[in-house]
């Protein structure tokens, strides 16, 4: 595997991420509801995985605005 995904994986990568952040908002709302302190830990997660979303996103329309394959 290369050590920078074509974009095609980019995509795909990005739309897992987001997932992940949507999933893990749920599980933050769910925690804090049951009176949970372990919400902070979902929200950390969601944090994280938005913003490897926006960078997939990001680096993909990059790619795609370069005419260029992100591997090369």
């Amino acid at each position: 595997m290369p050590p920078i995904p074509p974009p095609a994986q980019t995509r795909r990568l990005a739309l897992y991420a987001l997932v992940v952040c949507v999933l893990a908002v749920a599980a933050a709302v769910v925690s804090f509801a049951r009176g949970s302190w372990l919400g902070i830990v979902w929200v950390l997660l969601a944090g994280l995985t938005s913003n490897m979303t926006w960078y997939y996103v990001k680096r993909g329309r990059a790619a795609a605005a370069r005419g260029k394959s992100v591997t090369g």
